[in-house]
Formats: structure tokens, C-alpha cells, sequence
């Protein structure tokens, strides 16, 4: 294993392991000893990492609030307090890494809309995109909806997805069709057609049905990190 420490590769297990049973290792060169954890974002946590990602997955996933996920890790204690401290620190880690793993899976055909998030009070839009089969496209949550934000959410879904769509549906709204043109090419059929967007209207419940039990956000910052994470 190469060493956190000074990238040294030749580095030698000892018996001991950590608490949580993780392989511990001894640098010669700069004589220092590590784990499997350590220089990683799990380094110090208290619990298992597959502990830890399983408590977050539950709560991104389903219906659960902070104090119910508690009480389904049956052997270990932690608080409420914890499981939005581990949202907070590792929900953003499993979007890029499930961001990454889809990468290049979205067809060509993509229907495009927005949905409202209520984020402290103030409606603000998710921007969501999906293939004619359901494939998760991208997602992005903005304070204002306009050419701008139209704009910004086409240059990520095309960088995430990996490629330029031949077909975008929509539902009409203005800063559309200069948003499409300016950020995938003139070449891109752009169709409008409110009934055309129902598969993806229908879509939205996922993320509506998970968030309503919340009551909305605090934050703009923890609302954009929650929808992705759970589009992902």
C-alpha cells in the first residue's frame, strides 16, 4: 500500500489492526504508521465506512428522517446530529461517483424541465433532463429560472452525459431554444409539446414525494446537494 504520508511504496502490514478492524502499515522511509483509512474522508470517523455510506444512502433514498435512521443501525449508537453531519460531508462523494460510473449511458433524445423546490421559504427550480428510456440525464437546482440558469444546466448535462444530444423536448418555456442553440449546436431538433413531457412530469414525483416529508430546505447549498444526490 503507498504510503499517505510520502508516497512510498514499499510499505510493510503489521498485525495490529484499528479498532474497526482495518489493516494498519509501517513506512520505513518516513517511519510512520497508517491504515487503510487514513488520508481518505473517512479518516477518524468513529464508525465503519460501509456503516457510515449506508446510513446516507437510506437517507437520500427513502423516507426516513435523521432520528429514524438512528434506530436502523441496529449495534451501533450515534445520534441524529451525526447522520447530518455525514450528509453534509459524504452525500457529494457518492453523487460524483455514481455521476461518474452513468457517464455516457443517456440516449440522444432528451426531455428537458423544471420542477419548484422550496428552499427557506423561496420557490427555487430543479432542472432535470431524462432519455426516452428514464435515464437520468442531469440534474441542477437554481435560484432563478432563466436564459442563464438554461444555459449553465445544458453546459453540465452534455459534460456529465459525454455527448451532444440529436433531440431535446420541452415544454415551451422562452429561454429554451437559445439555451439549446448556444450550448449543443444549431444542429439539435428542438420539439415543444406539453403532452410530449409528461414521462419526465411523472419523473418529478420521485424527488417531490421524498422531499414534501422534509417541509423544504434550509439552505440553497444543502437543497442542491440533497436533489442531485438523489437523482443519482
Amino acid at each position: 500500500m503507498i504510503c499517505p504520508h510520502c508516497t512510498a511504496t514499499v510499505t510493510k502490514k503489521r498485525a495490529k489492526k484499528t479498532k474497526l478492524g482495518y489493516l494498519t502499515f509501517f513506512c520505513p522511509e518516513c517511519h510512520s504508521i497508517f491504515n487503510e483509512r487514513t488520508g481518505t474522508p473517512f479518516n477518524y470517523l468513529e464508525f465503519p465506512t460501509d456503516i457510515v455510506l449506508l446510513a446516507v444512502v437510506w437517507r437520500l433514498r427513502y423516507k426516513l428522517g435523521l432520528r429514524d435512521v438512528v434506530f436502523l443501525e441496529r449495534g451501533f449508537t450515534f445520534t441524529h446530529e451525526a447522520i447530518r453531519d455525514w450528509e453534509a460531508r459524504f452525500a457529494s462523494l457518492l453523487t460524483d461517483q455514481l455521476c461518474t460510473k452513468r457517464r455516457g449511458q443517456a440516449r440522444r433524445s432528451w426531455y428537458v424541465d423544471e420542477t419548484y423546490i422550496n428552499v427557506h421559504g423561496k420557490w427555487c427550480y430543479l432542472y432535470r433532463a431524462i432519455d426516452h428510456e428514464g435515464n437520468l440525464g442531469d440534474s441542477m437546482l437554481s435560484e432563478k429560472r432563466n436564459m442563464e440558469a438554461a444555459q449553465r444546466f445544458f453546459k453540465q448535462a452534455v459534460a456529465v452525459v459525454d455527448h451532444v444530444p440529436d433531440q431535446v423536448t420541452t415544454d415551451g418555456q422562452s429561454s429554451y431554444p437559445r439555451a439549446i442553440r448556444e450550448t449543443t449546436g444549431s444542429n439539435v431538433q428542438h420539439r415543444t409539446s406539453k403532452y410530449r413531457g409528461n414521462r419526465l412530469e411523472q419523473d418529478h414525483r420521485g424527488i417531490k414525494q421524498r422531499y414534501y416529508p422534509m417541509r423544504g430546505f434550509g439552505t440553497f447549498e444543502a437543497a442542491a446537494r440533497f436533489c442531485c444526490a438523489f437523482d443519482e
